[in-house]
């Protein structure tokens, strides 16, 4: 397919693109853009100079100094030959070999290598089928866009707007070098789901609050209006984010919001069985407890407008058809939504402001009762005086007085320019996810050994349809129908959710596999067709968050034996109910997929087979593939001192030695989880929030 139109490196930065990378060689980029056109035919200049971009953006500088070491390897003559590709550079390849060389990356017993294929293969198929070609010039969509017949539909602007008028920072106050100073009753770190139910409870009590939120400030008329821009501002690491090893692929929220914002508004309650090994296992008393757990429930119900889907398209009229052949449990999704049901942009926040999300609810709600909510702080550090909390400090990014973006700074943390901010207050509330608030912990010197430690992603497995009509996967509602028809673990196997997934262009053009680049184009030709049957399942296994010497993330993950039985436990079920929906083709994908074709037409005989093979399928790293969108428990609570970080209500342990905690701090987001939940988890981080504030406000 031709790239024709949609840009050079130059261009990219002309268009308001920024810096294509940090000193990359002619060499480099010459060999990205190999790489870029081996995966996707055309417009490797334009995929190539974004995928530098995304790299000096979102990656840790030791990644960008792996891949460097990698791409110097490719470009070796005798290295190659060593490989058995020849006495040749890889830019100097024709395609048939360079399709080969990757194709014994991705297969290679190496991890490193494998991990090396996965993630620019990832990166360059996303970004070559997320562009939406350089705006404001003429003749520069994207031309893969008319071609696969991706025709996405914008709803109109909110009628009624989000009234949240985000702080401004005095910038222009004190010498640049000084740090900003705020003072507050309770400085509440992190947005999202935890975080905005906290500002809301105690700034309706009366409390002076101040929230910092890393990412930035969105409202209805400034949502993306693509792809590529949804991912680059609204998702933490600008959409890449995955395991150092790049095995899982992570998305999470990164704006005032956090996952309210662009999640695909499912709300599920917590099972009864989870709620009650928590209690009996980790000491949460209450949780257990139907009247307690149920009032806090129903009032978040409420102010979330939660109701039943009432518009089923195609993607999940699969999973009710297939359940009711099999006689399995399903029903339509509960959405913290109302009267919004056509358009699928919901992953790119919601310009209609029909979904509940923080900056139509609890942060409005926050901000309406005197909350100070503030962008673009990255919180590095707890203030700790005398063994108690005494506020927080971060970097604010400062904004360029005449635009109000970013300033480019080469020499500063993140490539823009900032300055330090401190919020001095008698009470913090850290709500930045599980992956940052352990990495805040740490940062402030807590030596308690379980911070960062039995992290939760929830892994995703599941198959890829065929169907005979169009699915058109980005619109309509964005889940509507599930099954908990494994919800419940049993010996050897954790719970699941089977659910539907949406898809624009370019998550659906990572998502699928690559086995050359007229393979890959064929099934994205073919993409209208194409659906998704999903399984989240209940950990079996576990991470860690570390932090690196850049003062980045680093998130390792690991599947135990109960994690792959039941990863392919959830393959089998969801090849399963595609069949029974009425799936043509089914597809378990990986870096070798497992096809099973015709599957109308197919007898029971041959079924059994490909479900034979799936039960077998390989999850070792970077051959299955595996997704994440929930991350949890890096900083659990309960009542043993030893492995829980946080107290039944929330407070921060000094140590695991005994119950002394640090006065004035708390968790209250997804990392207080002391174990993986099993379903979507923000509707349980909202009522461990109200837990956690009752503790707050008891403590003034």
């Amino acid at each position: 397919m031709a790239g024709a139109g949609l840009g050079t490196t130059a261009d990219v930065t002309a268009a308001g693109g920024g810096r294509v990378g940090p000193d990359w060689t002619a060499r480099e980029i010459r060999t990205v853009e190999a790489l870029c056109d081996t995966f996707v035919a055309g417009g490797a200049d334009r995929t190539a100079a974004l995928l530098l971009q995304a790299l000096q953006r979102a990656a840790d500088p030791a990644q960008v100094s792996q891949l460097r070491i990698v791409l110097r390897a490719m470009e070796s003559p005798a290295a190659n030959a060593a490989l058995g590709a020849g006495f040749r550079r890889f830019s100097e390849m024709d395609r048939p070999r360079r399709e080969a060389y990757l194709r014994s990356w991705a297969s290679s017993r190496i991890p490193q290598r494998r991990s090396a294929f996965s993630s620019l293969r990832k990166l360059a198929t996303f970004l070559a089928y997320a562009d939406p070609g350089l705006p404001g010039l003429p003749g520069t969509p994207n031309p893969r866009h008319a071609a696969i017949g991706y025709r996405p539909q914008w709803p109109p602007l909110a009628a009624a707007p989000t009234t949240i008028v985000p702080f401004a920072l005095p910038f222009a106050s004190g010498a640049p070098d000084d740090p900003l100073t705020l003072e507050a009753d309770v400085v509440i770190v992190g947005s999202g789901a935890g975080g905005g139910v906290s500002a809301a409870a105690l700034a309706r009590a009366g409390r002076s609050v101040v929230v910092l939120e890393a990412g930035p400030f969105v409202d209805e008329a400034s949502m993306p209006g693509d792809e590529l821009d949804a991912f680059a501002r609204l998702y933490l690491n600008h959409g890449l984010l995955a395991t150092w090893d790049g095995a899982a692929t992570l998305l999470a929220g990164s704006g005032v919001g956090g996952g309210t914002l662009v999640n695909w508004m499912t709300t599920i309650a917590a099972p009864a069985s989870v709620r009650e090994e928590w209690r009996r296992s980790d000491g949460l008393d209450g949780l257990g407890d139907a009247e307690e757990w149920g009032a806090d429930v129903a009032a978040l119900e409420a102010e979330l407008q939660v109701s039943d889907a009432t518009f089923i398209p195609p993607k999940d009229e699969l999973i009710l058809r297939g359940a009711a052949a099999l006689g399995w449990e399903a029903g339509p999704i509960r959405r913290n939504s109302a009267g919004c049901d056509d358009c699928g942009s919901c992953g790119f926040g919601c310009r209609r402001g029909a979904k509940r999300s923080g900056i139509q609810g609890h942060l409005a709600e926050a901000f309406s009762a005197g909350a100070r909510i503030v962008p673009r702080v990255r919180v590095t550090r707890v203030l700790l005086e005398g063994g108690r909390a005494v506020g927080a400090e971060g970097l604010a990014v400062v904004p360029d007085p005449t635009t109000g973006e970013p300033i480019d700074d080469a020499n500063a943390p993140g490539g823009v320019r900032v300055r330090r901010l401190r919020v001095l207050a008698r009470q913090v509330v850290l709500a930045a996810g599980a992956l940052r608030t352990p990495a805040i912990l740490q940062g402030s010197g807590l030596e308690h050994p379980a911070i960062g430690r039995h992290l939760r992603i929830h892994p995703v497995s599941g198959v890829i349809t065929r169907m005979p009509t169009p699915v058109d996967l980005w619109l309509g509602t964005m889940q509507a129908a599930k099954s908990l028809q494994f919800i419940d673990s049993v010996p050897g196997r954790a719970g699941y959710v089977i659910e539907s997934a949406p898809g624009h262009p370019g998550l659906v053009a990572l998502a699928v596999p690559w086995e050359g680049a007229t393979e890959h184009a064929a099934l994205m030709s073919d993409v209208r067709h194409l659906g998704a049957v999903l399984a989240v399942t209940r950990d079996g296994g576990e991470g860690r968050t570390t932090l690196t010497k850049a003062g980045r993330v680093r998130i390792d993950y690991a599947l135990d034996d109960t994690g792959i039985a039941t990863l392919r436990h959830a393959l089998v079920s969801t090849a399963r109910i595609a069949r029974a929906g009425g799936a043509v083709d089914i597809m378990a994908a990986g870096t070798r997929p497992a096809w099973f074709r015709g599957a109308a037409d197919a007898g029971e005989g041959a079924f059994d087979a490909y479900l034979q093979r799936l039960a077998a399928f390989d999850f070792s790293p970077n051959r299955g593939t595996v997704f994440s969108a929930h991350q949890m428990g890096s900083a659990r609570m309960g009542a043993d001192p030893r492995g829980h970080v946080c107290d039944p209500a929330g407070r921060v342990r000094v140590g695991e030695r005994n119950d002394a905690v640090v006065r004035g701090l708390y968790v209250s987001d997804t990392s207080l989880f002391p174990t993986g939940l099993g379903v979507n988890p923000m509707l349980t981080a909202m009522a461990l929030a109200r837990r956690v504030s009752r503790t707050v406000l008891s403590e003034a």
